[in-house]
């Protein structure tokens, strides 16, 4: 006989999962010339962003003749200047494909190219921000952030080389595997999530969690980067396929309107959202603690950000706290599936406890 959980998730659901061929392995890099041909391209524009540069560079190398010009002035949050002079650079090149290498950031620029031209898309991520894996886009207008979701700009192809992340120090390791997570636990009390997305996400949460000390501690540890980044794929895969809920666009409006830095925006908003929801998703919060190898998620994901030495508060990154009442506005002014109700004055109490950097309390036993 099932058990009461079990049964639970064998409720009617959907899953329309989108293809997307993946390469992963140390020195993978090297088929990168083999998966341009395999598209049918002839003229690559590789994207990144400028520190991310000599990664670029050593992409041209290995693609050589098939190398139309370079994109380098990527910048976070992706203002709609910058995504349209990548667009307007890759027709001028003449390109046919675009190449992706470097973070987040890298992976939003190439999605909105292949959203306005149609081009393809190889994603190389060096870091584990999981967007490569996901039909989502981002564009900044002024100061509002804009995320919408469109197939054509899930890249053809992903390279997960372990190795080219060997580079990424622990300050922004930890916070980018942080963000990884967020997916993955918003993935288990999304309305339209399914036993297979569950599957996945608790998986990656494991990774993550098990992971990530170990990259911090000691960078040069492949085996770690390497389980890091597999985390990283499943938890962008559980955020391509689910509903978005108050973290995420939290995160969105916090980085948009404030130009906070992203990842380091999740990893300081990620317990506070859990313990806005905790009481609404219980079974899913049961689930995240579990993998999270915590009593607790809230407090589970709060104590492995400081175990990473990662930024705890909305203060230390910056933000003023003039700024936490237009946060909360913003936060409600669209609805949105969430587990809790969108309600104001508890999603400013929630900004309050951020940019104190507060330890959630545990939730009720």
């Amino acid at each position: 006989m099932l058990d009461a959980q079990c049964a639970v998730m064998m409720r009617s659901f959907l899953l329309d999962q989108p293809a997307c061929r993946v390469i992963f392995g140390a020195g993978s890099i090297a088929q990168l010339s083999a998966e341009v041909e395999r598209l049918g391209a002839r003229r690559a524009l590789i994207v990144s962003t400028a520190a991310e540069r000599p990664l670029a560079e050593d992409a041209a190398r290995r693609l050589g003749r098939l190398t139309a010009g370079f994109f380098s002035d990527a910048v976070m949050h992706h203002p709609i200047e910058t995504v349209q002079a990548a667009r307007d650079r890759a027709l001028a090149v003449d390109a046919d494909c675009c190449v992706t290498i470097g973070g987040g950031t890298t992976t939003g620029t190439g999605k909105v190219i292949a959203l306005e031209t149609g081009m393809p898309v190889i994603a190389v991520p060096t870091t584990y921000a999981g967007s490569e894996m996901t039909p989502i886009y981002g564009i900044t207008e002024g100061t509002v952030k804009r995320t919408g979701r469109d197939r054509k700009v899930l890249p053809r192809t992903v390279i997960y080389d372990p190795e080219l992340t060997l580079s990424l120090p622990p300050e922004v390791s930890g916070p980018s595997g942080i963000n990884a997570l967020a997916h993955s636990i918003e993935g288990l009390y999304a309305h339209d999530t399914n036993p297979i997305t569950v599957l996945m996400a608790e998986e990656s949460i494991r990774a993550l969690s098990r992971s990530l000390p170990a990259v911090v501690r000691t960078p040069a540890d492949i085996d770690a980067r390497s389980e890091a980044l597999y985390g990283a794929w499943l938890a962008g895969i559980v955020l391509g396929g689910t509903a978005m809920g108050l973290h995420h666009k939290l995160c969105h409006t916090l980085g948009g309107t404030f130009n906070l830095p992203h990842a380091e925006v999740h990893t300081v908003i990620l317990p506070h959202a859990i313990a806005y929801n905790r009481e609404f998703a219980p079974e899913a919060m049961q689930r995240a603690a579990a993998a999270l190898s915590a009593a607790d998620a809230a407090q589970g994901a709060f104590d492995l950000a400081v175990s990473l030495g990662a930024k705890t508060s909305l203060a230390q990154l910056g933000m003023s706290p003039e700024g936490l009442d237009r946060a909360a506005d913003l936060a409600v002014q669209n609805q949105y599936p969430n587990p809790r109700p969108l309600e104001r004055d508890a999603i400013r109490q929630l900004l309050e406890n951020a940019y104190a950097g507060t330890r959630p309390e545990p939730g009720k036993a």
